[in-house]
């Protein structure tokens, strides 16, 4: 990798290792056999990081719903666009591009500028790793999109009424239940590049 790149090995072993940090490189072996692999998706592993950040947007919701009512006019005002945009995906045969690029949209009006310095890195060192999943399974998760509509509405509804208890639940909810769709989905197609199953006996080739 550092001559394809063209950099010294330090640089790509502290990227690497700054990928295993954050979930999107794994380890297989100890030592001079550990060999890194870009980790797989599988079901546990989903429904931990959906869960995470279901949690961590929850609070941004509450943040967001704390905040004095025009700023909350204003967020609100921006979420029920998108979300509006989502419905009418929902009735016609969408791109799944287009699903994920709005659901994205949606999501960061309540926490991009609304959040701390803290709750805000937390959440961009997370949130790509759940990414992964919705643009994989998206095409499936589009036959659920009407659902994930309603609950939108609710997180938007909350923060409009400054209800943070409501607000925070009601994006914790949409998570969790994303989570649950994600794990049925998985259930039924299989998960992705597990490869633990078959790792040592690629060492012990590569020792041949």
């Amino acid at each position: 990798m550092a001559d394809r790149l063209g950099l010294s090995r330090t640089p790509v072993r502290s990227a690497l290792h700054r990928l295993e940090q954050e979930g999107f490189v794994a380890a297989n072996g100890r030592g001079r056999e550990r060999r890194l692999y870009v980790a797989p998706l599988t079901m546990d592993d989903g429904r931990e990081v959906f869960f995470i950040v279901g949690h961590l947007e929850g609070l941004a919701a509450r943040t967001a719903a704390l905040l004095p009512a025009a700023r909350r006019r204003e967020i609100v005002k921006k979420l029920r666009e998108a979300n509006a945009e989502l419905e009418a995906e929902s009735r016609r045969p969408g791109s799944s591009d287009r699903y994920f690029e709005l659901d994205h949209e949606f999501h960061s009006r309540y926490v991009e500028g609304v959040v701390g310095p803290r709750l805000l890195t937390l959440h961009r060192a997370i949130k790509p790793q759940s990414d992964r999943y919705s643009r994989l399974y998206v095409s499936v998760l589009l036959d659920r999109l009407a659902t994930s509509v309603k609950e939108h509405e609710k997180i938007a509804r909350s923060i409009a009424k400054g209800d943070a208890d409501a607000a925070q639940r009601a994006a914790e909810t949409n998570w969790h239940n994303a989570a649950e769709r994600l794990t049925r989905i998985i259930a039924m197609q299989g998960e992705r590049g597990s490869w633990q199953t078959w790792a040592p006996e690629l060492i012990s080739a590569r020792k041949r």
